[in-house]
């Protein structure tokens, strides 16, 4: 098993949920704080989607925003929001979910957003149990849009996330088949242990 650590070191700066179990088990947005951390972030990212062509990227509400418009910069293309229900002043499609926590809730986008055959790269901060992947790969689909691929920091292993994979192109910051791996489907890091808030200040110039 190979583990890319040393070389992904900003995915030790991910810190662990602090506030209880209603909340995501990790935040690694202390990654987007960083600015070398972040950097770093959209370089491996962008290195591992080459070869994969898409004409706009579609970055999943809320934090899938983030990620996917640093990538839609950096790939040269344009940006989609997928959006929670009820945030759009503009027709919108809107399909059914379930998130990571259980719950069920409604994401939308708006109509017409593209022409159909046009090639959607799908990117969120954190795939779990799929479910909101699901809905935003039925919204593209539906308006005959081409999912080109899938990109996030990690994606944890389950039937439906090894669906993803062998359907299309998934680019990981953390990469399958390795120990850091392993612990996302355990949702517990090791370097939870030794993690400190100001290991992801930003430098102060």
């Amino acid at each position: 098993m190979t583990d890319t650590r040393n070389t992904r070191w900003y995915l030790d700066i991910m810190s662990p949920n602090t506030k209880g179990e209603k909340f995501a088990w990790l935040d690694p947005t202390s990654i987007y704080i960083n600015g070398d951390a972040f950097t770093q972030l959209l370089d491996d990212l962008t290195a591992d989607l080459e070869g994969v062509d898409c004409d706009v990227v579609a970055g999943l509400d809320a934090m899938g925003f983030v990620l996917g418009a640093a990538l839609a910069t950096r790939i040269g293309v344009g940006f989609l929001p997928i959006r929670k229900a009820g945030k759009l002043c503009v027709d919108t499609d809107s399909v059914s979910f379930t998130n990571y926590s259980g719950r069920t809730q409604d994401m939308e986008m708006r109509t017409p957003a593209f022409a159909a055959g046009t090639r959607v790269l799908l990117v969120d901060q954190w795939i779990e149990t799929g479910g909101t992947m699901d809905g935003a790969i039925r919204l593209v689909e539906r308006q005959g849009g081409i999912v080109a691929g899938i990109a996030t920091i990690a994606m944890e292993d389950n039937d439906r996330t090894a669906g993803y994979r062998a359907a299309y192109p998934v680019v990981t910051a953390v990469q399958p088949d390795t120990d850091l791996q392993e612990q996302c489907n355990r949702q517990t890091l090791d370097s939870f242990a030794s993690y400190k808030p100001e290991m992801a200040f930003p430098k102060i110039r």
